[in-house]
């Protein structure tokens, strides 16, 4: 056989598709090598528009006796990670087919819970850094007063600590570096619906720009300041 016809041969045979997720994490889900191997050759008999193989001919594909075969089957169906459905036919027949749908939901549910693991280390880790970057910010240690005004902030108020990073980089870049000052910023910002880094970055840089123009224009009407950041001076503490 030449290799144009083993090639041919083998796009014939076609292909599964299998997700990285599930070959890095089959074993956080709980199958071993066997039970793994065993549902890529279910889905591959479904791909090919084989509904319902036997233990028979699966086991032909793998190391495992029909028998075997047959328990793997059981008890992954009794664990959740493989279906049987029933449905009638066109004719009215009766049938069976398996579905690996709830491997599919199992693999979901685990990417879930490790995003979420993720995102709830990685705000544990925004949190502890916070107090480091206000005691670098400030040059000493935080007093409990101001440690316990950051945990009110973070718990009570709920602002994200990049946000209020961002106010304890107004606050420097105004040159009155107070947590009550901080405060006000932070007050402001939720007044005006300001949630993420990008929209504080640029609500400071807009109140900077008119606040030049009008120390520039003296006379000028105050009027022609965006009345969002007329509502209250936190760079001037008024």
């Amino acid at each position: 056989m030449q290799m144009k016809e083993i090639f041919i041969q083998w796009m014939r045979e076609g292909s599964v598709t299998i997700p990285y997720t599930l070959l890095n994490h089959y074993k956080q889900l709980g199958l071993n090598e066997e039970e793994l191997v065993l549902l890529l050759h279910v889905y591959s008999f479904l791909e090919k528009g084989k509904e319902f193989p036997t233990p028979n001919e699966i086991s032909a594909k793998m190391t495992v006796s029909p028998g075997h075969c047959a328990d793997l089957l059981h008890k992954l169906v009794h664990r959740g990670f493989l279906a049987i459905k029933e449905g009638i036919s066109e004719d009215g027949i009766r049938y069976e087919k398996y579905t690996i749908e709830p491997l599919w939901a199992k693999l979901a549910e685990y990417y879930l819970r490790q995003a979420k693991a993720e995102k709830r280390l990685e705000k544990e880790k925004d949190e502890t850094d916070i107090y480091t970057v206000f005691e670098q910010e400030f040059g000493r240690p935080l007093s409990p007063m101001e440690c316990e005004t950051l945990a009110l902030w973070l718990d009570d108020d709920g602002y994200e600590p990049a946000i209020i990073k961002a106010a304890l980089k107004e606050a420097v870049i105004s040159g009155k570096l107070s947590f009550r000052y901080i405060d006000r910023i932070l007050i402001e910002w939720k007044k005006n619906g300001v949630k993420t880094v990008e929209q504080a970055e640029n609500y400071g840089k807009r109140f900077r720009q008119y606040q030049t123009k009008s120390n520039r224009h003296t006379n000028e009407k105050t009027d022609r300041i965006p009345k969002d950041l007329l509502h209250y001076n936190y760079w001037s503490g008024q």
